[in-house]
């Protein structure tokens, strides 16, 4: 086992969309497939009884016995550090915001996003977030909905310059090396910022993060 490579489990019902995502991650050098699930109780009682290390998590939402959310949730829960990363023919806003609010990082369309999802993984573990080009866009929408005079409101956030600063550059898709770079700043000293934010947002995750503060109009993020 490559002592240096991200651990992942797939979440999905759909044969072909499984071997396909198996061969892509198998061909990978930094990653690992550990396990293939097909369904809601299933991918629960796995991660019930799992007591290993997981990295990465990649889920279908509608799976055959239930919903991909409780995966997402309890993956969460179970395993903190392990990204979760939606992978679906739905990307409408409700199961985007469903998906960000269970804790989701990524959120991919089967139909035309799959085919990078190694570097995907990748860029989640590095602390990007992988949205299909449609995924982001409906979400830019719907931030611009929740700030339609598109002034930012720092002044009453109660973050700080420095924390503000870190949420706009991930609310823009930078990873941890490069805010770290940008904000001439340890990569740990930048996850310590974001775990800062996390607390004050009351939040999960990045995308959660970036939602929220967009939401309460705590960051310039998308106007």
């Amino acid at each position: 086992m490559r002592v240096d490579a991200w651990q992942v489990v797939i979440v999905d019902d759909d044969v072909r969309v499984r071997t396909y995502l198996k061969e892509r991650i198998n061909a990978h050098p930094n990653l690992i497939l550990c396990a293939t699930l097909s369904g809601r109780q299933e991918a629960l009682t796995w991660i019930d009884q799992y007591r290993g290390h997981v990295d990465a998590l990649l889920c279908d939402l509608y799976l055959p016995d239930g919903s991909g959310l409780d995966v997402i949730e309890a993956t969460h829960k179970s395993m903190p550090s392990c990204d979760a990363m939606v992978i679906s023919t739905h990307g409408d806003e409700r199961n985007v915001l469903a998906s960000i609010r269970a804790g989701a990082v990524g959120y991919l369309y089967k139909d035309a996003g799959l085919q990078d999802v190694a570097q995907a993984i990748m860029d989640m573990k590095a602390g990007a977030v992988p949205l299909s080009p449609m995924i982001a866009r409906g979400l830019l929408s719907q931030f611009r909905s929740l700030n339609p005079s598109g002034k930012s409101m720092h002044c009453d956030s109660p973050l700080t310059p420095r924390e503000a600063a870190i949420l706009d550059l991930i609310a823009r898709g930078f990873a941890y090396a490069e805010i770290a770079s940008l904000e001439k700043l340890s990569i740990h000293t930048v996850k310590t910022h974001i775990k800062k934010l996390y607390r004050k947002l009351e939040v999960h995750s990045k995308s959660e993060a970036v939602f929220e503060a967009s939401r309460l109009g705590w960051i310039k993020g998308f106007t």
